[in-house]
């Protein structure tokens, strides 16, 4: 049994070993975030830090000339050693205003320095998100992997910073104090971290465990922020109060919680306890270490500035060795927690090259779908399969099937926001994997189906259509007019400059389907020669759809046009319409072709105008 045990402790050992190898090779990136961050005044940092060390062990030896020197003018009354001692006593007052000056101005810099680094690494994190394709943002690893390097980017880089400078001034403390340790006996220097080590392994040991817990954690807290984002967000305020939803809510979130908060306080206890225990054995080998020293004096060989050296070296030792390891173990536990900063970083972006410059040219030829197939990560159902189509450089195309027929994702696969996962789209004769995405969205005008609200000013709602351009009053208000967008400006007490949304102070709510006609009027911001819209009309009213496709008509003469509606009315203005079913294009043609063919489009279109009669 005995030899079970020490084999399970010595694999143990070992696997901590190896975990902390691994997990300290993110200090040297680490460092660079740090020093890209604020070299400066992290050099700062560092040499008041290695300042800081050294100040204690002057502190120690000059406690020692004052004792020594206070009992030496006791006996001799001469006056030179009494202003001697005096002397040793004004040092050390100097050295304790010098190690309050230098703690206090290193707090005060590292604080800047966090600040910095926070800054610095959640922009990576930001930057690192918007390189991303749409496809990550789908995947709850993804998800997972983005929180936790959110959750901890702003203190671990920080934390590990600190730890080193730390331990590199920790190891020159703990050189001078060993050194004296030694001369007086070897022993005290062995005790010393006999009495540390045990602690040291205890901690972690338990560090490991709350990687392994908050890693875990890590979809229970996404739960939980989605459960608060219910309680407290304007967007699902009317239906958590209409449907009375929100005590089930609470529910689940108070019952998430108290799951997580059980595992951390367990893990907490074991910690601390273990901690305790530990303590307590490094304590009864200080006063052992103590009383050797009084002894000694005692008898003679040493004198009492000595003991007195001695002791505060053997105390600031212990103290200093156990704020190494504590170092060590805290280190271990931030370069685990950065893994997964550096894992969210790692995350491969698709690179494409540009193939030739394509913006709009005489020769366009629109684009062409040959055999795409696609199908979204982890689903074994493809959305298309071997699916055939051509959309002309200046056509007007409907698309329309039931829900689930893929309508949402074609757009989003000729919009590069997804790749297929076989077969080919081309633009102008050149891949779509071959042109850059900056160059792609350009010409593209998009209305989203689930278009976003900016808790912005009106201005801003449509300027933003194309940011280069927001400064330009002129084309926003010519966008507006567009839009169908410029009498829902008019309406508001400031105009343009109406800050919209509750969000903020002075906001003011819009209706849906003015919402709708502030997105659609930032699709026309945009001079693009390729115009999306995915249910543009779905919160608008009969007159204002017939105004805006009215517009739509005019506006897009000579430009591509790809609409998705579940309104016939509006379908039928299309040049041609295709009908999406199984995953491939089930019936292609206009309106009147279509209703001739007597197919699926048709018996829609009946069911949808049966309703109006």
């Amino acid at each position: 049994m005995a030899g079970r045990d020490a084999d399970k402790e010595e694999r143990s050992l070992r696997s901590l070993v190896v975990s902390a190898k691994v997990a300290f090779g993110n200090l040297p990136r680490t460092l660079k975030l740090v020093l890209v961050a604020d070299r400066p005044r992290a050099i700062v940092v560092l040499v008041l830090n290695l300042v800081g060390c050294v100040l204690p062990l002057a502190l120690a030896y000059v406690g020692k000339f004052i004792i020594d020197g206070a009992i030496v003018a006791a006996r001799s009354g001469a006056a030179a050693d009494r202003s001697r001692a005096l002397k040793y006593v004004g040092l050390e007052l100097g050295i304790v205003f010098a190690m309050g000056l230098v703690g206090m101005v290193t707090g005060v810099v590292r604080n800047k320095v966090g600040v910095k680094l926070g800054y610095s690494i959640q922009q990576q994190i930001f930057r690192k998100a918007l390189s991303l394709d749409l496809a990550h943002f789908e995947d709850p690893e993804t998800y997972d992997k983005l929180q936790k390097a959110h959750r901890e980017a702003g203190l671990r880089p920080l934390n590990l910073f600190g730890n080193a400078i730390t331990l590199l001034g920790g190891f020159i403390t703990l050189a001078s104090y060993g050194t004296l340790l030694f001369a007086v006996n070897g022993w005290t220097l062995l005790a010393l971290f006999v009495s540390t080590l045990p602690s040291f392994l205890v901690e972690t040991r338990y560090s490991a465990q709350a990687f392994r817990l908050l890693s875990w954690q890590a979809p229970e807290q996404r739960r939980m922020r989605y459960l608060e984002w219910l309680l407290s967000n304007d967007v699902a305020a009317k239906e958590v109060r209409v449907y009375e939803i929100g005590d089930t809510v609470l529910e689940r979130h108070e019952s998430l919680h108290e799951k997580l908060v059980d595992l951390e306080h367990a893990l907490v206890v074991r910690r601390t306890t273990w901690g305790f225990l530990l303590s307590n054995l490094s304590t009864l080998v200080l006063y052992a270490c103590y009383a050797w020293f009084v002894l000694r004096t005692i008898y003679g060989r040493l004198t009492i500035g000595d003991m007195t050296l001695y002791i505060a070296v053997f105390r600031n030792g212990q103290t200093a060795l156990r704020g190494v390891l504590r170092s060590i173990s805290s280190a271990y536990e931030d370069n685990l927690f950065l893994s997964d900063l550096f894992a969210f970083l790692a995350i491969p972006s698709r690179e494409r090259p540009r193939a030739r410059p394509v913006d709009a040219t005489p020769s366009r030829t629109g684009y062409v779908l040959e055999d795409v197939c696609f199908t979204y990560p982890g689903s074994k159902k493809p959305v298309f399969d071997k699916l055939n189509l051509v959309i002309g450089a200046d056509e007007k195309l409907a698309i329309v099937g039931q829900n689930g027929s893929g309508k949402t994702t074609l757009i989003k696969l000729l919009l590069g926001l997804y790749e297929p996962t076989s077969g080919r789209i081309t633009l102008d004769g050149v891949p779509l994997s071959a042109i850059a995405p900056s160059d792609l969205r350009r010409r593209c005008g998009v209305v989203l189906q689930d278009f976003m609200k900016y808790q912005f000013t009106a201005r801003d709602n449509i300027g933003i259509g194309d940011v280069s351009a927001m400064a330009d009053v002129a084309r926003v208000d010519r966008a507006a007019i567009d839009g169908g967008a410029d009498e829902v400006i008019r309406g508001l007490a400031n105009g343009a400059d109406t800050q919209l949304g509750r969000w903020f102070e002075g906001g003011v709510e819009l209706s849906g389907g003015n919402w709708q006609k502030l997105a659609v009027a930032r699709a026309f911001m945009r001079e693009a020669d390729i115009l999306v819209l995915d249910e543009p009309c779905a919160a608008l009213d009969a007159e204002a759809e017939q105004h805006l496709f009215d517009r739509f008509r005019a506006l897009t003469d000579g430009k591509m046009a790809i609409l998705i509606s579940h309104r016939f009315s509006t379908v039928r203005m299309a040049d041609r319409i295709v009908v999406l079913a199984a995953g491939k294009v089930e019936e292609l043609g206009s309106h009147d072709d279509l209703l001739k063919a007597n197919g699926r489009y048709a018996k829609m279109f009946r069911l949808q105008a049966a309703g109006y009669e």
